[in-house]
């Protein structure tokens, strides 16, 4: 059994994530979530989906979020994306 090193359970169905040549073991999703899913700079949730990216890679949930931070652009890593809306 392995340890998860965020909550510290030993857990016989426990599963490793490798992230930039760094490994961690986790028990659930939710510590693996809570480990390494960016926070969206204006409402500071957990970006557990795609989230938006602006062109100076700051992270947001949704583009709601972006436009209440003043952002005009959006990046999905594969196309430029208006904000929507006045």
């Amino acid at each position: 059994m392995a340890k998860c090193d965020v909550c510290g359970n030993e857990y016989d169905k426990s599963f490793q994530v490798t992230q930039a040549g760094r490994s961690m073991t986790f028990d659930s999703f939710e510590c693996a979530i809570a480990a390494l899913a960016p926070h969206c700079a204006h409402c500071d949730c957990r970006i557990i989906g795609h989230g938006l990216e602006d062109g100076d890679g700051t992270m947001f949930c949704c583009a709601h979020c972006a436009k209440q931070s003043g952002v005009t652009a959006l990046k999905d890593r594969t196309a430029e994306t208006a904000v929507a809306g006045p």
